[in-house]
């Protein structure tokens, strides 16, 4: 009864965990669709604008960006795709690895994520406010 009880329990947890971020991930759709982005393209714009890469430049493999946002290789592609066609990044070759590629934020880009990471805060703060951590 009480591996039952502690199985439910962590069941539940995780659910739980599912729920906030299902809901967080849809009121930042919501909220950033107004700029012509969705949560996940603005997850790639922080990335390459928030830490530096493994070099220092702030210009990231696609792996390295891969890799914090959780998105696969295909989808992420996708993604920087779109981004690069609306202007916001750049994609170029890796001068050490030819297969490899590399990704940036353009002007227009960083211009964008500097105009929507108050309210892209905002509705984390909004959502996660008393969220177990």
């Amino acid at each position: 009864m009480a591996a039952k009880n502690a199985e439910r329990t962590l069941v539940d947890r995780w659910r739980g965990i599912l729920a906030v971020h299902a809901r967080t991930m849809c009121h930042l759709d919501r909220e950033l669709h107004q700029h012509g982005l969705g949560a996940s393209d603005f997850e790639v714009l922080d990335v390459l604008a928030g830490e530096t890469s493994e070099g220092g430049t702030g210009v990231f493999r696609v792996q390295e960006i891969a890799e914090r946002v959780h998105l696969s290789q295909s989808a992420l592609s996708r993604l920087v795709g779109r981004l690069e066609k609306d202007g916001l990044v750049e994609r170029t070759m890796c001068p050490e690895d030819r297969r490899g590629v590399r990704v940036q934020l353009t002007g227009k880009g960083h211009a964008l994520y500097v105009k929507v990471l108050p309210l892209q805060r905002a509705v984390l703060a909004r959502m996660l406010d008393g969220v177990e951590s």
